[in-house]
């Protein structure tokens, strides 16, 4: 929802230091296995309770999953790259409320495991409409220029990361963060797929 807000923001510096990164020899895929590096480090900093790490470690981790895009259009977009960059995004949404909930599974395990199945039926409505959209030829750039079609809705890529953060500054609070972002990736989810029904009516 604040995406299209947030891009004309954040893209000029990215793209500055994409295109830096670039000129020195850094790839684009080279940056998301960094950012996944870093988010993971983040998740086991959270098992071991160490929030303020878990929490700069998060936002480094969200700093590269900018840069690779960046980097890419400075060079050049591949299908793999946009493909390596969901499944290692994915990997990071899935590692932070699992550390919680191993950390603490008789308090945590519960909401966790919502939250969890919350972002598998999210992911699936959002790449599920990307498919359709590649099948009709749609494209956009007002979250960024993507290699493949991305969405809107309720909750995009700036509410995460601001959830991410709540999780960290507010880790007590686990239970009840992870019911509330988990009822809203559902509702997300649920207008994806009115989308997806208006965008193939005509079908029959």
């Amino acid at each position: 929802m604040l995406d299209r807000y947030v891009r004309p923001l954040i893209d000029p510096p990215l793209n500055r230091m994409g295109r830096s990164l670039a000129q020195a020899g850094v790839s684009a895929n080279a940056v998301t296995v960094i950012g996944l590096a870093l988010g993971l480090a983040g998740a086991f900093a959270v098992l071991k309770e160490y929030y303020l790490c878990a929490l700069g470690l998060m936002l480094a981790s969200r700093l590269a999953d900018g840069l690779d895009g960046a980097v890419a259009r400075a060079t050049r977009m591949t299908d793999f790259g946009g493909y390596f960059d969901i499944v290692a995004d994915f990997a990071f949404y899935a590692a932070y409320p699992l550390a919680f909930v191993v950390a603490d599974p008789a308090q945590n395990g519960v909401a966790g495991a919502a939250l969890l199945g919350a972002f598998y039926i999210n992911g699936a409505s959002f790449l599920g409409f990307a498919i359709l959209a590649a099948k009709r030829n749609m494209n956009t750039a007002v979250r960024g220029r993507k290699s493949w079609y991305h969405s809107g809705g309720l909750l995009e890529g700036t509410e995460t990361i601001v959830f991410f953060v709540a999780l960290c500054v507010f880790s007590s609070a686990f239970v009840p963060l992870a019911w509330g972002f988990a009822a809203a990736c559902v509702v997300t989810a649920g207008a994806r797929v009115a989308m997806a029904y208006d965008l193939v009516r005509d079908q029959g």
